[in-house]
């Protein structure tokens, strides 16, 4: 049985494992200097989308509608990872980034959102979290987001702010390039 509480705390922790996902995309596009091409940049947008659901059950409680918001965006994001890897499944079509444990990062976003979708079904499988307990009214809205759940909040809308700056620093308003080598922002001045 999964109390709305521990529902809580579930979607905190994933919403955690999205934000990792993001810091570790955001620190290789500086540490080591790979930009993130536009397929690269909309996958963010996925994992983005896809943790706002797990934000709203953190905040304001599990909903089956918040899952739905979750398994939407991690819809969207496995599209765009998909058209990537077959972009570049075809040998001698070159691929995009250097390989992490022998899979490239688009083939890993794959998987990472494939998980979410799954665990977003596995977690619609409890209905006692959807149940209204006594005093959860009072808690309703960010008065119900404690400890581990603000911390979740705090890191994804952080990740989620820089991810947007570092993107309209590397393309401004227009459309990206497809193979980024600078920073447009940074290269008029």
């Amino acid at each position: 049985m999964i109390t709305p509480e521990l529902s809580r705390q579930l979607n905190a922790l994933i919403l955690l494992g999205i934000s990792g996902l993001l810091a570790f995309a955001f620190l290789d596009q500086f540490l080591l200097d790979d930009l993130p091409c536009p397929l690269c940049l909309l996958q963010r947008v996925g994992f983005v989308l896809a943790g706002f659901g797990f934000a709203l059950n953190v905040v304001i409680g599990p909903r089956p509608s918040h899952y739905g918001v979750a398994i939407l965006g991690a819809a969207v994001g496995a599209g765009v990872a998909t058209r990537q890897v077959l972009l570049h499944i075809v040998p001698g079509s070159g691929s995009y980034g250097d390989p992490l444990f022998g899979l490239h990062f688009y083939t890993w976003s794959l998987i990472a959102f494939c998980l979410i979708i799954v665990a977003s079904a596995l977690l619609l499988l409890f209905e006692d979290q959807f149940r209204p307990t006594p005093g959860m009214i009072k808690r309703e809205g960010w008065r119900g987001a404690t400890g581990l759940g603000l911390v979740a909040l705090f890191f994804f809308t952080l990740l989620t702010l820089v991810n947007a700056g570092s993107t309209f620093v590397e393309c401004e308003l227009g459309l990206c390039p497809d193979n980024p080598e600078s920073y447009e922002l940074l290269d008029e001045g």
